[in-house]
């Protein structure tokens, strides 16, 4: 059975939660290594360790029970890490090491990596974005996946060990709470219901590509049938919105205003981004659902309840 038993690292989180539950659905028996507790209760076979993902102990009790290893964790963002690259490398960079360095030790497993579509690519200098595309990032935390994704070829290319790489847009949905400087979608509604003011940096014409939380759940697990295929993936819609369109959309499906403040816009924050997945499509026959409006009325449904 170890081919059903997946562990996920910072799976307390946003997709880790949702992911944890979609896993199962689909009969996985699912390992959550993560700092914090799942905001939401877990299923009754989860398996939750509170710690760090390079945590000795607790993973060389459980790797050797697991087939498949899907990296979610990430203590940064854009913003807060945008004047501290020793920041990144601190919280992300290095833990990720640690842990190379725990998985030497084992065989026969695939890691999984979820990175960022948003951050690596820069202003690009083609819409929609493929994985050939330049590496740009205009952020440390950009900076930082990077630096993780080519460790893990490395390691990956040196040790015969299977890893895939995901690199997601900006993904929303129900589930996510609500913390500053994390998903512009989720920020909005939470500006909505309170009726406060949101800041918007630039003008808002700057356009992103949004994924809904399902479509980003069905993706990782359509590429746990890869083992070795040790690949680079975008997942996104495909489809760009721009900041003022995105705040008309929200305002159409929750009837009411959002009060905006525009801001001068910072250096970090792409201008143009959307996604070329047709990699992930083409392997693994994975398409996007659901549509912005869809998700974004799912999304406030859920808000509404909490």
């Amino acid at each position: 059975m170890r081919d059903r038993n997946i562990l996920l690292l910072g799976g307390g989180g946003f997709i880790g939660t949702a992911l944890s539950r979609s896993l199962c659905e689909n009969k996985f028996n699912v390992h959550i290594l993560s700092r914090h507790f799942p905001a939401r209760q877990i299923e009754p076979n989860i398996i939750f360790h509170q710690g760090s993902m390079d945590n000795r102990k607790i993973l060389e009790r459980v790797l050797p029970e697991c087939k498949t290893i899907i990296h979610l964790a990430s203590s940064t963002t854009p913003g807060n890490s945008s004047r501290q690259p020793a920041l990144e490398a601190d919280k992300n960079i290095a833990p990720t090491l640690r842990f190379l360095d725990i998985l030497q030790s084992y065989k026969h497993f695939h890691l999984i990596f979820v990175s960022s579509g948003g951050t690596l690519y820069g202003n690009p200098e083609f819409t929609p974005v493929d994985e050939t595309h330049p590496l740009n990032p205009l952020s440390f935390h950009g900076a930082g996946k990077i630096a993780i994704e080519t460790f893990l070829r490395t390691f990956s290319t040196s040790s015969e060990k299977s890893t895939t790489i995901v690199r997601p847009s900006n993904v929303y949905g129900p589930g996510q709470y609500f913390h500053r400087g994390f998903g512009v979608i989720r920020t909005m509604l939470e500006h909505i219901r309170k009726g406060t003011v949101m800041e918007i940096w630039g003008d808002g014409t700057s356009i992103r590509d949004f994924l809904y939380i399902d479509d980003m759940i069905t993706a990782l697990i359509s590429l746990i049938d890869f083992p070795h295929d040790n690949n680079t993936y975008n997942v996104g819609s495909g489809i760009g919105y721009s900041l003022n369109q995105l705040k008309e959309i929200i305002e159409s499906v929750c009837g009411k205003k959002l009060r905006t403040v525009y801001r001068p816009g910072r250096k970090i924050d792409v201008k143009n981004i959307v996604l070329d997945s047709s990699r992930l499509i083409k392997k693994t026959k994975w398409h996007p659902t659901v549509s912005l409006e869809q998700g974004i009325e799912f999304t406030w449904k859920w808000l509404k309840h909490q």
